[in-house]
C-alpha cells in the first residue's frame, strides 16, 4: 500500500487539501483538508457486455494519478433521487472514501456502508451518506455501489447453466463482498485498519448485510456490524423458482446481454410482483446454494454466521410508508388482506391483527408490514445472538423531526445517523430543528463508538445496556436517548410462529 500524501500548494503554501493514496490498481488523488475525499474509485470491472450477469471480475489498473474529485456512475435504476450524485450506467462498481488520517500508518477503524432501496435503487454518492461527518468523528468511512434491480439479482436457468457454480442471481451480493475485499486490501492506503471494519446498512443493506454474516465469500472481511431496519429471517425464493421469473424476461441471454440497461428498468415495472406478505421478493436475494449455501434462519440456528458483535434497530412506524397508499381501508378489506396473506391459518393472524373499527385500520396495516418485513425477524436475529452467548444492543428511533406529529417511517433515521440532516432527498430538504441536531450528533457519536470499540456508550451516552432475553433493553432516539425494555407483541408472536410452521 502507498503513502498517503499531502501535496503542498505549487507556491509552498497552505495545504491545498489534495491528496493522493496508491491503491492496488494505482494512485488516486483526493481533495479536502481535514477529512480527505475520495470518489469513484473502481473496485471492480464495470459489468457490462459479456460480463452482465458475471461474478464481479478486478478493477483494470491505470498508469499515472486518478482524479477522484468527482463521484463516479451509479448503477442502473428507476430515478427515485434527483439529488443523486454522479451520472448512471453499467460502469458503476466503485466506491467513495472519507479518511480524516494524516498519515498512511494511524490504522483507524473503518465505516462501510451498504445502503438500502430495495435491492432495486440507491447509490454510495447519495448526499444522504457523505461520509464526512462520521469521519470527523475519527473514522474512515467507505460507501459502495453494488448492481440493483434485473442485472443486479435476476436468476436464469442459462445462467445457471453457464455458471461454473451452477447458480444465478445475487450478483449484487458478490459486488458487495468484492467491495469488503478491496477494503481489506487497501483501506490501509487511506490511514484505516482491515482489522477494525463495521459494515452497517439499512434496509437491504442491512438485509445483504445479515446474509454477508452468513456467506463464505465475505467471512473475515469485517469485524462488526450495524444493521438498521433489517429484513433479517424473512422468505427468500429459492434458484428454481427466481430462474422461473427470470423467463419472463427472455430465454436469449445473448440477446439480453445486447438489451440497453435501462431497458430492465422498464421491463420490471411491467411485472407484477405477485408477492404476499408472507412470500419472498422476486427481485432480491436468493437461496442459490452457492453465495446462499442455506436460508439465513438455518445459518443462524446452527451457529454457521460471522459472530461479530450487532447493533441493529427499528424506526417506531416502520411501515407507515410503504402502506400509506395502499387501497385496504375498511375492516372487511383489512381482514380479507390478512386472511389471504396466511392461507391456513386465518383465524390466527386475525386474532393478531383484528380492529374494531375503519378508522383502526391504517396503523394497522402499517404494524402488520412492519412485523413481517422487520420486527419479528430483529427479535429472532437478537434472540440467536442471545444462544449463542454474544454481544449485541437494540435501538427504537422516535424522534418526530422538527415536532412533526407523524410517528417516523422507515428511512427516517438515515440522515440522523450520518448526521447530515441539511441533505436532499427526493429533491426537498426536509426542515428541522435544534433538538433534532442534538439527537444526530448523539447517534451519530454512538454509531461511531460502536464502530471503534463495540460498544455505543461515550460520548454522550453512558446507559446503553447490551441486550437481553431476559430485559429486552433497547435504546430509545426519541427528544432525549432513553433506556426502555420490552419487545413483545401479539403480531410478533403470531409471524413467528407462523413462519416457523410454514417453514418460510
Amino acid at each position: 500500500m502507498g503513502l498517503l500524501i499531502s501535496c503542498a500548494s505549487p507556491g509552498g503554501g497552505a495545504d491545498t487539501g489534495l491528496a493522493t493514496a496508491r491503491t492496488e490498481s494505482g494512485v488516486v488523488r483526493g481533495h479536502g483538508t481535514d477529512v480527505k475525499k475520495f470518489y469513484g474509485i473502481p473496485y471492480a470491472a464495470a459489468p457490462a457486455g459479456d460480463l452482465r450477469w458475471k461474478p464481479p471480475q478486478p478493477a483494470a489498473p491505470w498508469t499515472g494519478v486518478r482524479d477522484s474529485t468527482s463521484f463516479g456512475d451509479y448503477c442502473v435504476q428507476p430515478q427515485e433521487y434527483p439529488e443523486q450524485r454522479g451520472g448512471m450506467s453499467e460502469d458503476c462498481l466503485n466506491l467513495n472514501v472519507w479518511t480524516p488520517a494524516r498519515r498512511k500508518d494511524e490504522r483507524l477503524a473503518v465505516i462501510v456502508w451498504i445502503h438500502g432501496g430495495g435491492f432495486a435503487y440507491g447509490a454510495g454518492s447519495h448526499p444522504s451518506y457523505d461520509g464526512e461527518a462520521l469521519a470527523r468523528r475519527g473514522v474512515v468511512v467507505v460507501t459502495l455501489n453494488y448492481r440493483l434491480g434485473l442485472l443486479g439479482f435476476m436468476a436464469h436457468p442459462h445462467l445457471t447453466a453457464e455458471s461454473p457454480q451452477r447458480a444465478s442471481g445475487n450478483y449484487g451480493l458478490m459486488d458487495q463482498a468484492a467491495a469488503l475485499k478491496w477494503v481489506q486490501r487497501n483501506i490501509a492506503a487511506f490511514g484505516g485498519d482491515p482489522a477494525r471494519v463495521t459494515v452497517m446498512g439499512q434496509s437491504a443493506g442491512a438485509h445483504a448485510i445479515s446474509t454477508l454474516m452468513t456467506t463464505d465469500m465475505a467471512q473475515g472481511t469485517f469485524q462488526k456490524a450495524l444493521m438498521q431496519s433489517v429484513g433479517v429471517m424473512r422468505p427468500t425464493m429459492a434458484l428454481k423458482d427466481a430462474e422461473l421469473y427470470g423467463l419472463r424476461f427472455g430465454s436469449d441471454l445473448g440477446a439480453l446481454r445486447k438489451l440497453p440497461a435501462t431497458d430492465f428498468v422498464e421491463l420490471i415495472k411491467k411485472q407484477p410482483s405477485g408477492r404476499s406478505l408472507a412470500t419472498g421478493r422476486p427481485v432480491s436475494i436468493i437461496n442459490d446454494g452457492y453465495a446462499v449455501k442455506t436460508p439465513d434462519y438455518q445459518a443462524y440456528a446452527t451457529g454457521k454466521f460471522a459472530k461479530v458483535p450487532i447493533l441493529v434497530g427499528n424506526n417506531e412506524n416502520e411501515g407507515g410508508g410503504a402502506t400509506r397508499n395502499w387501497s385496504i381501508k375498511t375492516v372487511a378489506d383489512f381482514q380479507g388482506f390478512v386472511q389471504q396473506s396466511f392461507k391456513g391459518r386465518e383465524q390466527a393472524a386475525w386474532a393478531a391483527y383484528a380492529v374494531a373499527s375503519d378508522d383502526k385500520v391504517p396503523q394497522a396495516l402499517a404494524d402488520l408490514y412492519a412485523d413481517t418485513e422487520y420486527l419479528f425477524g430483529t427479535r429472532e436475529l437478537l434472540a440467536r445472538y442471545q444462544d449463542h452467548g454474544l454481544k449485541s444492543y437494540r435501538y427504537v428511533f422516535t424522534r418526530h423531526r422538527n415536532e412533526a406529529a407523524a410517528m417516523p417511517i422507515h428511512g427516517d433515521e438515515l440522515q440522523f445517523v450520518f448526521d447530515n440532516l441539511q441533505s436532499p432527498h427526493r429533491g426537498k430538504n426536509r426542515p428541522f430543528n435544534a433538538v433534532d441536531a442534538t439527537v444526530a450528533r448523539t447517534m451519530a457519536d454512538a454509531w461511531v463508538q460502536f464502530a471503534k470499540t463495540g460498544d455505543p456508550n461515550g460520548q454522550g451516552l453512558s446507559a446503553w445496556k447490551p441486550y437481553s432475553a431476559q430485559e429486552q433493553s433497547y435504546m430509545e432516539f426519541g427528544a432525549r436517548p432513553a433506556l426502555r425494555a420490552g419487545y413483545n407483541g401479539k403480531g410478533i408472536d403470531f409471524v413467528r410462529d407462523h413462519f416457523s410452521s410454514a417453514g418460510r
